[in-house]
């Protein structure tokens, strides 16, 4: 494949997925800077309810949401099967190695989990960061079960683009291991502007670690799993503990 018609197909993928996920990141913070009163006292609000009082309908367009995010995973799994590297496998997304994949990317959140959670309440109370509504559903049957979901779509979606298929289109590119990792990085911290200054830096930083990681063991496997993990336990962890510690910021 040429190097155009490579970059013209990543800039396509990004465009249909975190690319224009940072563009809104960077629209939704500068909103927030002009709005009256300091970051701290506004919200970021993540799964949210799309039809109060409807059940059924807020869980039907829950799901509808969950399923779109998924479509440029499969854009990308078909672009890599197309150009013979067998999908997502060429990436290290499949069932070979279960016990590696799980158990690296246990450790790998508890070690990113505890620190984030560190950074994102010093950022809120010094004031750079919103205050993140991990979720705010009804009390329902599937709340537990469609945050859950909400937490693997996220995972798959942003490292099998901003890992595996961003890097590797980079080095096919020509691009340096280091301006790779300064764009993936780059890239994972824009689109997480949306929830402040200490969002932006810490999922940066969060992206130096998950490149260094993937280019050593040659497989996103573990890093989805991780991100999974760490939002797991964000998103039930907020629906369980919010407003009964005094420790977790709510809006």
């Amino acid at each position: 494949m040429s190097g155009p018609t490579l970059r013209r197909e990543t800039l396509l993928v990004l465009a249909l997925s975190l690319g224009a996920s940072a563009v809104s990141s960077l629209i939704s913070f500068t909103g927030s800077l002009t709005e009256p009163g300091g970051l701290a006292d506004q919200a970021a609000q993540l799964n949210s309810s799309q039809a109060p009082d409807r059940p059924w309908l807020d869980l039907a367009w829950q799901l509808f949401g969950i399923a779109t995010a998924l479509v440029p995973v499969a854009l990308v799994a078909h672009l890599l099967a197309r150009e013979g590297a067998g999908g997502l496998r060429a990436v290290g997304l499949d069932l070979r190695r279960p016990g590696f994949d799980l158990g690296r990317g246990t450790g790998v959140a508890a070690v990113i989990g505890g620190t984030g959670l560190l950074l994102y309440l010093g950022a809120q109370a010094a004031g750079f960061s919103l205050t993140v509504v991990p979720e705010n559903l009804p009390e329902v049957w599937w709340k537990i079960p469609v945050l859950i979901a909400s937490a693997v779509q996220n995972s798959v979606v942003e490292e099998v683009i901003v890992l595996g298929y961003l890097l590797r289109r980079l080095d096919q590119s020509g691009w340096t291991p280091l301006a790779a990792l300064a764009a993936s990085a780059g890239l994972r911290g824009s689109y997480h502007l949306y929830q402040g200054i200490g969002g932006f830096i810490g999922n940066m930083v969060m992206g130096v670690l998950f490149v260094l990681l993937y280019r050593r063991w040659g497989r996103i496997g573990p890093l989805v799993a991780a991100h999974a993990l760490i939002d797991i336990v964000a998103f039930v962890g907020y629906a369980l503990l919010a407003g009964k510690v005094s420790w977790l910021p709510t809006a």
